[in-house]
């Protein structure tokens, strides 16, 4: 799943493609690299972030996911492309537009109306787990045993997206590295992430360029795609099913590597 940030800060700069056609541009670099799966964000939810208004939002979707749709056409290619949003406006926009899925950090719970509409149009819906808010959520993070809270958070989520009307094979849970986490906190989810795809659905992880990497290695952003791909590895051994990066060609090729090694691929969503 390729990273698309049509927005003017989200925590790398180098992930920023802000006008339309700049994003169709890079989906198509990512495409032709190994990216199956497209995710277009207008809102930043970095640690620290403001909550974004639903216009602002909606002016820089859905532009996006048209010229992405539109280019990717011209190349005779037809991926999925992913809204990364957790307002329903903006996703029912996104997905008129020409979006396929929607990704919600808040996991249905900011927004009422983002369940029901993922019922109605029966499009495939991440469900992610983060403690607090965006603004905030870094703030003294505490949890006693995080991968079993994170684990048992988001099977009850899964639920009450089934209870809304959210089909079992629509649904993909994110255990939302770095969202709400100290570093004890991620490396516990990334070590117990079987834990997690042992509830049955398949598992996206966000790991591309985090800061628990820098807090590891001592890298900046910039540097630090050795410790992305080390750690999406780390995911594959775990069962992850869906990888959203920033870096699409190196991380495709250490997958690719690793999964003929142990004589298996990738899981595509």
């Amino acid at each position: 799943m390729g990273i698309l940030n049509v927005t003017p800060d989200s925590f790398w700069a180098g992930s920023r493609v802000p006008e339309a056609d700049a994003a169709a541009r890079t989906a198509l670099s990512m495409l032709r690299a190994g990216a199956s799966i497209l995710d277009i964000g207008g809102e930043s939810t970095r640690p620290g972030s403001a909550y974004l208004s639903p216009e602002e939002e909606l002016s820089r979707v859905v532009p996006a996911v048209r010229a992405v749709r539109a280019a990717a056409a011209a190349e005779g290619l037809d991926p999925v492309l992913s809204v990364d949003t957790r307002k329903a406006t903006v996703a029912r926009a996104a997905l008129e537009a020409g979006a396929d899925m929607v990704n919600d950090v808040s996991a249905l719970e900011d927004d009422p109306g983002l369940a029901g509409l993922c019922a109605e149009l029966g499009v495939p819906v991440v469900l992610m787990h983060k403690k607090g808010v965006p603004s905030t959520m870094q703030d003294a993070p505490w949890y006693g045993d995080c991968a079993s809270e994170v684990r048992d958070y988001l099977l009850a989520a899964a639920d009450r997206a089934r209870a809304a009307g959210i089909p079992g094979d629509r649904i993909l849970l994110d255990p939302g590295i770095g969202f709400g986490k100290r570093l004890e906190d991620n490396l516990d989810l990334l070590a117990r992430l079987a834990d997690l795809r042992a509830g049955g659905y398949p598992v996206v992880v966000g790991l591309s360029r985090k800061s628990f990497l820098g807090a590891l290695t001592g890298k900046p952003v910039e540097e630090r795609l050795a410790g992305s791909i080390a750690a999406a590895c780390a995911a594959f051994l775990g069962g992850a099913d869906v990888f959203r990066v920033h870096d699409v060609p190196e991380t495709a090729d250490a997958l690719r590597v690793l999964g003929a090694i142990l004589g298996r691929k990738p899981r595509e969503g």
